[in-house]
C-alpha cells in the first residue's frame, strides 16, 4: 500500500534547541493513524512540521509523493492537508456558519464534497448555532465547529491535535463517534490524543515518541495486547 503521507529521518529545531531526532512514520490513504507521547515529546512539532509552521532542520517529507518539507503552510493546505489544531483556533468574532464558509474548498475534486449542509448534518449542533459567534460556543461545540471547518476544506489527510483535550466525557465521545464515522468513510486521519483505549478502537497504526524520536510503532492489536509499552512511555 503506497503511502499518502511519508516522513523520514525528520530533524527539527527551535533555534539551538533541537526536538526531533530522526522521526520517520508513513500513513496510507484511509488509514487512522495515532501519534502518542508524554507531554513534551514532539507529537506537536511533528505535526508543526507537516503543515509548514515549524521549518524541519533535516530529513524529508512527502504527501502524495511530492517534498512539502520547507514550503509555506497556505500551500500545504492547498495540498489537501488540514489541521485541527490544539487549543482549536476558531474565530471568535465571526458566527459558526461564517467560520465554516470562510474554509470551504474543493481544489481536487471530491465527487461528495463537504458542504455546509453536510457539516451540519454531521454535527447538528453546529446548525443550531449557526447564527452564533464562535467566541460563544462551549468547548465541545468550538471543537465540533474547529473539526467541521478542517472538514469544508476537503481534505486528503485530517490531522487532530488534542482532539479530545479539555472536553466532558459525553462530548469526548461524541467526538470519538465522528471520527469512527470518519474513518469508515474513508478520511485518511493523522490523530493526537491521550486517551488510549478510544484510539485503539478507532486507529489502525500507532507511533509512540520519546524524546523527539520514535520509540515504538505497531498495530491497534499490538499496542492492546502489551500495556507494559503504555506504562514505560505514556504514563498509564
Amino acid at each position: 500500500m503506497s503511502a499518502l503521507l511519508e516522513i523520514e529521518a525528520l530533524e527539527t529545531a527551535y533555534g539551538s534547541s533541537q526536538v526531533l531526532f530522526g522521526v520517520s512514520l508513513s500513513i496510507a490513504a484511509g488509514e487512522v493513524v495515532t501519534l502518542l507521547g508524554r507531554n513534551g515529546m514532539g507529537k506537536t512539532t511533528t505535526v508543526r512540521s507537516i503543515c509548514g509552521l515549524q521549518t524541519p532542520r533535516g530529513g524529508s517529507i512527502r504527501f502524495c509523493g511530492e517534498r512539502i518539507d520547507g514550503q509555506s503552510a497556505d500551500r500545504i493546505g492547498r495540498a489537501g492537508i488540514a489541521l485541527v489544531p490544539e487549543g482549536r483556533q476558531i474565530f471568535p468574532n465571526l458566527l459558526v456558519r461564517e467560520n465554516l464558509l470562510a474554509f470551504a474548498a474543493n481544489r481536487h475534486g471530491v465527487p461528495d464534497p463537504w458542504t455546509l449542509d453536510r457539516v451540519y448534518a454531521f454535527f447538528p449542533r453546529l446548525a443550531e448555532r449557526a447564527g452564533v459567534l464562535g467566541g460563544r460556543l462551549s468547548g465541545g461545540e468550538q471543537q465540533m465547529l474547529a473539526i467541521g471547518r478542517a472538514l469544508m476544506t476537503n481534505p486528503k489527510l485530517l490531522i487532530l491535535d488534542e482532539a479530545s483535550e479539555g472536553l466532558a466525557p459525553l462530548v469526548r465521545e461524541e467526538i470519538w463517534r465522528c471520527l469512527d464515522t470518519l474513518r469508515a468513510s474513508g478520511q485518511t486521519i493523522l490523530v493526537i490524543d491521550k486517551y488510549v483505549e478510544r484510539l485503539i478502537a478507532v486507529a489502525d497504526r500507532h507511533t509512540i515518541l520519546e524524546r523527539g524520536q520514535v520509540v515504538w510503532q505497531g498495530t491497534s492489536a499490538e499496542l492492546d495486547a502489551d500495556h507494559g509499552i503504555w506504562h514505560r512511555y505514556l504514563g498509564i
